[in-house]
């Protein structure tokens, strides 16, 4: 076990170890100041708002994105906030884009553009918890804030050996991160901290020959490192069900609707649908289509997981004559408009369903066959949300 007479002296010897490391390896990030250039306080608020709960793969291109379109948050507080949802569809936890946007105006008004610099400061601000507050301070302002994301929090709990389980031992880990934390350089120990955690002490496979800890490191001594973090059992997630109503009028529209701005992927568009609940019962579903059409139930269903609890959708698709109005808070979308609509992860799922679904012909005088097939820009687009 971590041995307390050493304390004195191993947590200077091991934050050097980590700049000294950190200097030599650290990764190539878009978000990411160069050796000896200054931080950009809105590229670096603007990355770990992505990175929340996301991994690095995921944010790069949504990163780059949002700058090349927004390179201040002036610009991003004067975009409308359907476009942002836009641009974040498919990233996900979408609660964060509202807080972004909302952030955003924020800085860019009673902040005349600048970012506080404290921990305190930041954390009044939209979607800013403790975790980004202190990373936003040490990385874009040098001030000493103990940073413990996943990478962080994994490094610590092998580095001490820590045998309490997650996620009750958190308050211990981060008082051990305080620690280590050096007045020197706590943005680039941050970052050093994170990319160890992403490339050496790796969850399965820490590469403890290679990592520049492993003379302090008392969970490589016990001989199993990669059994800490201990994690208390997860719970059971639980599943809930519903349908999608997928309608496709003759000229290749699908109808969309928005959903409500506050709750679960607030102000997305989507599919409309029925109430997502744990007796969902499929021979009813059709009672909350939002339109009478001749419905066929497609052989396919969707699975989703939220952070709380797991989806399974049946998909019912109909076809609609070209004179069919939407009904209220309804509307039609062209096939050209789709990828421009703030389309979540599980709404682009049941569009690339449909378009395996095959074909259906509308009713009526003017039927002709139409086919209700997600356009290809937003069936091949990977799900991230």
């Amino acid at each position: 076990m971590y041995d307390p007479d050493a304390a004195q002296i191993a947590p200077f010897c091991a934050s050097d170890a980590v700049l000294s490391w950190y200097d030599r390896h650290r990764r190539d990030l878009p978000w990411r100041a160069k050796p000896l250039e200054p931080a950009d306080p809105y590229a670096v608020w603007l990355s770990e708002i992505m990175l929340q709960q996301t991994t690095v793969a995921a944010v790069k291109p949504y990163f780059s994105a949002f700058l090349a379109r927004w390179p201040s948050v002036h610009d991003l507080a004067a975009s409308p906030i359907e476009e942002v949802m836009r641009e974040w569809a498919g990233l996900g936890y979408y609660s964060r884009a509202r807080n972004l946007h909302a952030c955003a105006k924020m800085i860019a008004g009673a902040f005349e553009g600048r970012f506080p610099q404290s921990e305190a400061e930041l954390r009044r601000l939209p979607g800013i918890g403790p975790y980004t507050a202190a990373a936003i301070a040490a990385i874009a302002f040098g001030r000493r804030a103990v940073v413990v994301d996943g990478n962080v929090e994994r490094v610590v709990a092998r580095l001490f050996a820590i045998e309490a389980p997650l996620p009750s031992v958190r308050p211990l880990i981060r008082a051990k991160a305080d620690v280590l934390t050096p007045h020197e350089r706590p943005g680039d120990f941050a970052q050093g901290m994170m990319d160890l955690g992403a490339t050496i002490c790796t969850p399965r496979s820490p590469a403890c020959a290679i990592c520049p800890l492993s003379d302090f490191c008392e969970g490589r001594r016990s001989g199993d490192p990669a059994r800490f973090p201990v994690k208390a059992p997860k719970a059971v997630r639980p599943r809930r069900r519903g349908a999608a109503f997928y309608i496709c009028r003759e000229d290749g529209a699908v109808m969309l609707r928005t959903r409500p701005n506050k709750g679960l992927l607030g102000g997305m568009s989507e599919v409309p649908g029925s109430v997502w609940d744990a007796d969902f019962d499929p021979a009813a579903a059709l009672g909350q289509a939002p339109m009478r059409v001749p419905f066929k139930r497609l052989d396919v269903t969707i699975e989703h997981v939220f952070t709380h609890f797991s989806l399974t959708l049946e998909v019912f698709a109909a076809a609609a004559p070209l004179a069919q109005e939407a009904p209220a808070g309804c509307r039609w979308v062209a096939p050209a408009d789709l990828s421009r609509e703030a389309l979540p992860g599980v709404m682009r799922k049941v569009l690339e369903a449909v378009g395996r679904g095959g074909d259906l012909k509308p009713n009526g005088e003017q039927a002709r066959q139409a086919k209700p097939r997600a356009p290809r820009a937003i069936a091949s687009m990977a799900d991230a949300g």
